[in-house]
C-alpha cells in the first residue's frame, strides 16, 4: 500500500518569505504618501515596518532554495490560508503603532476586510485619520482583489513554487483558467489588465474633479470590488453624477470574468457576447435596477425618476459586485428593495472576477440543474444534458457546486449563531454574517451603510474576520485546515 507523503513545509515557509517581500514593497507607496503630506510620524512607522519585512523575507527566500521543493494541492491550501491570515496581521502593525486602532482584534478585522475586499469597518469619522494610513487601508483592496498569490507569481515568477497549484486554492471562482502555458505569464497578463482598469478609472475620476489621492482611494475600492472610502458617507460625499456613474460602470466591469476580456483582445467577439454567465449577471443587474427604481418611486419617497434610477443603479452594481460603496442609506428603503439587496449579496459577481458571493456561474448551473429536474419529471426517459456555453457540465462539477451552495448556507447560519452572542437583533446578526461571508461590507440595521461593525465585541469580531477570509477563499480552502485528514499524512 502506498503511504501518503507528509506536508512539504519548506515550500510553505519559502512562500511566507515571498509574502513578506510583497507586503514590504507594497507598503512603500503608503510611506511616500506620508512624506508627501508631511505625516513624518506615520512615514517613520511604515519604514520601521517595511525594513524588517524585507529583511526577513529575503532571509527566508535565501535560506529555502527552490531547488527540490514540491508544491502539491495539499501544500497549496496551507500556503493560501496562511497568506490570508498572516497578511492582515502584518499589515495591521502600522495602525496599531500609530494608535489609529488600539484593539489588535479590531485591527485584524479591518485588514481582513481590506485584503478580502469586503469593506466592512470598525472605524468612524474617516476624514480625521492620517492620509498615509487610509491609503494603505485602501491599497489592500487592490492587492487582495486579484489575489496575493497571483500577484506574487506575477512579480516573482522565479519563486520556484507551482503558481497554478496554489492559485487554484485562492482564486475567486470555481475555476482558474490558464491563459498561457506558464501560470506566471497568465498572472502577469491578468495584472496588466487589472492595472489598465486601475489607471483608466483613476484618470476618469480625476477628470471629474477628484484629487489624485481621492481618485486612487476609490479606484482601489472599485477595481478590487472592496468598498473602503476615506469619507464617512462613502461615495455619497461626491455630489457629481459623473463621478458616481464612472464608479458604477467600473464596478460592473470588474464584476465580469476577467478571462472574458482576453477574448475581446483576441477578437473572439461571439464568445464574449454569448457567455451565459455574463448574460445572467448583466440581466440580473438590469432587472433589479428596474424593480428597485419602480419601488423607490412607488413606496420609497422618491419623486424624481433620475434620482431613483441613479441610486438604484449604483447600489445594485455595488452589492452584486460585492463592492459595498454607498451613495445613500439604503437601509431606509422599502422592504422589497432591501430583500432584493439581500439576494444580490448572496449571488455575487462572476467567477474569476474580483467580486465575492456564491458566484453567477454557480447560480446559473443550479438553475439549469433544477430546470433539468422539472423536465425529467415530465419526460423520465428523455436524455437531457446539462450544458453551459455549449459545453457539457460533468456530474462531479454539479456535485461540487451543490456542495458549495449547501456549505455556504451552513457556514452562514453557523456564523449568524456565533455573532449573536452580543445580543443584537437577528437582522443585524444575519446581515453581518452574510455580508462578511460574501465580502460585501455593509449590511442592514446596526451594520447598515450609515453604521459600522464597532459595536461587536472581540469574539464576534474574530468570527466575522474568519468569515471574510473563508468567503474570499471559497470556504473549502480555510475549513480544510480543521480536518484531521488534512494533517494526517496517512489519511490524506
Amino acid at each position: 500500500m502506498k503511504t501518503a507523503t507528509p506536508l512539504h513545509y519548506h515550500s510553505v515557509i519559502r512562500m511566507l518569505g515571498v509574502l513578506l517581500l510583497v507586503i514590504g514593497f507594497a507598503m512603500i507607496p503608503a510611506a511616500l504618501v506620508g512624506l508627501f503630506y508631511g505625516e513624518m510620524r506615520e512615514a517613520g512607522i511604515f519604514t520601521a515596518t517595511i525594513i524588517p519585512c524585507l529583511l526577513a523575507g529575503l532571509l527566508v527566500v535565501k535560506l529555502f532554495n527552490p531547488a527540490g521543493l514540491r508544491t502539491r494541492q495539499r501544500e497549496g491550501y496551507l500556503i493560501v490560508t496562511l497568506f490570508w491570515v498572516v497578511a492582515p496581521l502584518i499589515s495591521a502593525i502600522p495602525f496599531l503603532i500609530a494608535g489609529m486602532i488600539t484593539n489588535p482584534i479590531d485591527a485584524f478585522f479591518e485588514l481582513c476586510s481590506g485584503y478580502s475586499t469586503t469593506g466592512a469597518t470598525i472605524l468612524s469619522n474617516l476624514e480625521h485619520y492620517p492620509k498615509s494610513l487610509m491609503f494603505w487601508r485602501s491599497l489592500t483592496h487592490w492587492l487582495g482583489g486579484m489575489g496575493i498569490v497571483v500577484l506574487a507569481t506575477a512579480l516573482l515568477p522565479s519563486i520556484g513554487i507551482g503558481g497554478q497549484t496554489i492559485a487554484n486554492a485562492e482564486t475567486p471562482g470555481p475555476t482558474m483558467s490558464k491563459l498561457t502555458a506558464r501560470f506566471s505569464d497568465t498572472s502577469r497578463r491578468l495584472y496588466i489588465l487589472y492595472a489598465i482598469f486601475t489607471v483608466a478609472e483613476a484618470v476618469l475620476l480625476m477628470a471629474g474633479g477628484l484629487s489624485l489621492y481621492d481618485a486612487l482611494i476609490h479606484t482601489f475600492g472599485t477595481v478590487g470590488t472592496g468598498g473602503f472610502s476615506n469619507y464617512s458617507d462613502s461615495v455619497g460625499h461626491f455630489t457629481s453624477p459623473y463621478v458616481r456613474w464612472v464608479i458604477t460602470a467600473f464596478m460592473i466591469l470588474c464584476g465580469i470574468n476577467f478571462n472574458l476580456y482576453f477574448l475581446l483582445f483576441q477578437k473572439r467577439f461571439k464568445e464574449f457576447f454569448s457567455d451565459e454567465e455574463k448574460r445572467l449577471y448583466l440581466g440580473m443587474i438590469g432587472g433589479f435596477i428596474l424593480l428597485i427604481t419602480l419601488d423607490l418611486l412607488g413606496q420609497g419617497g422618491y419623486t424624481s425618476f433620475v434620482n431613483a434610477f441613479s441610486d438604484a443603479s449604483f447600489h445594485v452594481a455595488s452589492i452584486v459586485t460585492t463592492t459595498g460603496f454607498a451613495t445613500t442609506d439604503y437601509d431606509v428603503w422599502p422592504a422589497f428593495c432591501k430583500t432584493l439587496i439581500v439576494i444580490l449579496t448572496i449571488t455575487g459577481a462572476c467567477a474569476s472576477s474580483t467580486g465575492g458571493g456564491v458566484k453567477m456561474i454557480r447560480i446559473l448551473t443550479a438553475i439549469k440543474y433544477v430546470r433539468r429536474g422539472f423536465f425529467l419529471k415530465l419526460h423520465p426517459n428523455r436524455v437531457i444534458n446539462l450544458t453551459v456555453n455549449g459545453k457539457a457540465v460533468g456530474a462531479s462539477t454539479v456535485t461540487n457546486i451543490v456542495n458549495f451552495i449547501f456549505f455556504f448556507v451552513a457556514v452562514l447560519f453557523a456564523g449568524t449563531l456565533l455573532v449573536s452572542v452580543d445580543g443584537f437583533d437577528i437582522v443585524t446578526n444575519f446581515s453581518a454574517a452574510l455580508t462578511c461571508l460574501s465580502n460585501v461590507g455593509p449590511g442592514l440595521n446596526l451594520v447598515g451603510p450609515s453604521m459600522n461593525f464597532a459595536a461587536y465585541s472581540n469574539f464576534p469580531t474574530l468570527v466575522l474576520s474568519i468569515l471574510m477570509i473563508a468567503g474570499r477563499l471559497e470556504l473549502f480552502t480555510v475549513f480544510m485546515m480543521l480536518s484531521r485528514n488534512y494533517w494526517n499524512s496517512d489519511r490524506a
